[in-house]
């Protein structure tokens, strides 16, 4: 049976695991930083668990910017929880487990939960290969971003409620 549940500090070596694999080193959260951020704002980590193993996340902080800035995923600090954007910094799954629809669950509840929470809507950064993915949630593309995280282009999407 599958559940989305938030995270805990004790989920640190498991998400930064399911990280290291899903995206290459330069572009990777290090261990360092997801414990930043779960200090900050664990209860902004979506974990989908297959019988209570976890197999995917996502993961942002809220701001009131409406773009997501290469700052953003160095200084947890500046997580707003008042914030009016939900950021997606990262959809993870395992490499075994994609194409079954948990990366869609995911995003899924975190559009639900911010949508709950009175944001103005979520923000995140991806690559040109994966805009019509995103753009199936409602997301609309706004160009190339001005982050150069990992040193590859990247493009803004905006999903507004």
């Amino acid at each position: 049976m599958n559940r989305i549940r938030t995270a805990t500090i004790a989920d640190l070596d498991t998400l930064t695991a399911i990280e290291a694999a899903c995206f290459p080193a330069a572009e990777a959260a290090t261990r360092e930083k997801f414990q930043s951020r779960l200090q900050v704002y664990p209860n902004h980590f979506w974990i989908l668990e297959d019988a209570g193993i976890p197999i995917a996340f996502l993961n942002g902080m809220v701001t009131d910017e409406r773009t997501i800035g290469d700052e953003m995923y160095a200084d947890a600090t500046l997580h707003r929880e008042q914030g009016a954007w939900q950021a997606v910094f990262g959809l993870n799954t395992l490499p075994a487990y994609r194409r079954r629809g948990y990366a869609a669950r995911l995003m899924e509840r975190t559009i639900a939960d911010a949508r709950s929470q009175g944001r103005c809507g979520c923000i995140l950064t991806c690559k040109d290969r994966l805009i019509h993915y995103y753009e199936k949630f409602g997301y609309q593309n706004h160009g190339v971003s001005q982050s150069v995280h990992g040193g590859v282009v990247w493009y803004d999407l905006r999903l507004e409620f």
